[in-house]
């Protein structure tokens, strides 16, 4: 990996993925691997500028490493997701989704609810939920092992805030992660 010059961290439903790209300048290399596994490999490119495109994580999401000439030989790197810039994504991710990180069994859980279609995703597998109106709001139940988990959406009387969504395991509520 001598020829490493970016690397990004994802965060997907799915989990955070880790994306490094090698672009060697005198031999035209490029390498892709997405969580450490080689994704994309091409020797001897002669066009040093461009693009790779690839996908990551379970639902296969689209990404792009854009490989642009600054001055004379340095380069400038950026990545896309879905076609939008990483930082963008992140930024509309942010407002489509709530993560949480807690421990269970000493064991680090990443809980990820994707608002628009109300799935659940628990360390990069889509959770069994069974969902029910109350009198406040909707439930979302779902079991990490032992352990009986909901998701309450209540509403917060204000239009600019919309729905507030609560993790709450074993009856107790679970602070949201920043990404």
């Amino acid at each position: 990996m001598a020829d490493l010059v970016a690397v990004w961290e994802v965060a997907l439903s799915d989990g955070v993925h880790k994306i490094e790209f090698e672009h060697g300048t005198t031999s035209g290399k490029r390498v892709v691997y997405v969580d450490g596994k080689e994704a994309i490999r091409k020797e001897w490119m002669f066009k040093l500028v461009g693009k790779e495109t690839f996908t990551v994580g379970a639902a296969k999401t689209k990404a792009t490493i854009n490989i642009d000439a600054v001055s004379g030989f340095a380069y400038e790197y950026t990545l896309d997701i879905d076609g939008k810039s990483l930082k963008k994504y992140m930024e509309n991710r942010s407002k489509t989704t709530n993560t949480w990180v807690l421990s269970l069994d000493g064991m680090e859980c990443r809980v990820v609810l994707e608002k628009d279609t109300m799935d659940v995703w628990c360390n990069g597998k889509k959770m069994e939920t069974a969902g029910e109106f109350v009198e406040d709001g909707t439930e979302t139940h779902f079991s990490v092992g032992d352990h009986n988990c909901c998701i309450k959406a209540v509403s917060s009387g204000k239009r600019k805030e919309g729905i507030i969504h609560t993790l709450i395991v074993d009856d107790r509520e679970i602070p949201e992660a920043v990404e």
